[in-house]
């Protein structure tokens, strides 16, 4: 780990054919059972979900052909742009990852399959409507700013019980779980403590879910922290230089600026 994401970047070479995006998927997924075999799970708990925001649609095509059919994108616009291209592949999926405000809430509706990044009412407002005109349902993560930084959007974790509270109401939203962005940090013990406190959030809320919720799922985890991410209960790691390579602009460009600056990449 590193307090310089660019840093993490910098050491992923880019893949540009089918023979090396399969490769790199084979490597992360042997990582990932590795890791949580070492705690004590079971391999095909964790979800690999690869991320491939920045990536073109042509070499998006070779990552799909090596076995990558759900794919993760920060921006909607980019993401939906991507999702019409590629509509010729019938076995790909879209999970929007990043920030959304209100007003996107209907591309997300049209395509796509999974929203890692609720962090309001009126956001589950909108996209209710939305998926209602549909005639479609989502999976959504609850997003929860786990490191305390003002760059990162999400709930606060006192807040996010009472949030799950309330969303029973939102009929096409399935609740699969929460999401969360570690501080990047040298110090382990700072990344894994974001980790820890989404899990004994989940739990919490677990325990008491109204409405036969029972939001299990924990997206966790970038390419330079998944193996923490597993070992402290993900279900689902967003691991995107380690599969496409590395990016040309700093980390900064690719998230929605927050409150007080930009998230992290993944």
């Amino acid at each position: 780990m590193t307090d310089q994401p660019d840093a993490i970047s910098s050491a992923y070479p880019t893949a540009e054919t089918t023979e090396q995006f399969a490769a790199n998927i084979s490597e992360v997924r042997a990582r990932i059972d590795a890791a949580a075999r070492a705690a004590g799970r079971a391999p095909e708990d964790v979800r690999l979900l690869p991320v491939s925001k920045t990536v073109p649609e042509e070499r998006v095509r070779l990552a799909v052909a090596a076995g990558a059919t759900l794919l993760g994108e920060n921006k909607v616009q980019e993401a939906l742009r991507k999702s019409e291209n590629l509509a010729d592949i019938d076995e790909l999926d879209w999970a929007v990852i990043g920030h959304l405000q209100t007003n996107k809430a209907k591309y997300v509706a049209r395509f796509a399959a999974e929203f890692h990044a609720l962090d309001s009412i009126r956001l589950a407002e909108s996209l209710q409507r939305r998926l209602d005109l549909e005639d479609r349902t989502l999976d959504v993560y609850v997003q929860v700013n786990t490191s305390g930084e003002e760059s990162k959007f999400g709930l606060e974790p006192a807040d996010a019980e009472e949030f799950v509270r309330q969303l029973p109401t939102f009929d096409r939203l399935n609740i699969a779980g929460f999401m969360t962005l570690a501080v990047f940090s040298a110090e382990e013990t700072r990344v894994r403590r974001c980790f820890t406190v989404l899990r004994e959030l989940r739990d919490r809320v677990c325990d008491e879910a109204p409405g036969g919720l029972h939001p299990e799922g924990l997206s966790m985890g970038m390419s330079g922290d998944f193996e923490a991410a597993i070992d402290e209960g993900a279900t689902t790691v967003r691991v995107g230089q380690a599969i496409f390579g590395s990016r040309a602009l700093p980390d900064s460009y690719y998230w929605p600026t927050g409150p007080g600056g930009a998230e992290a990449s993944a």
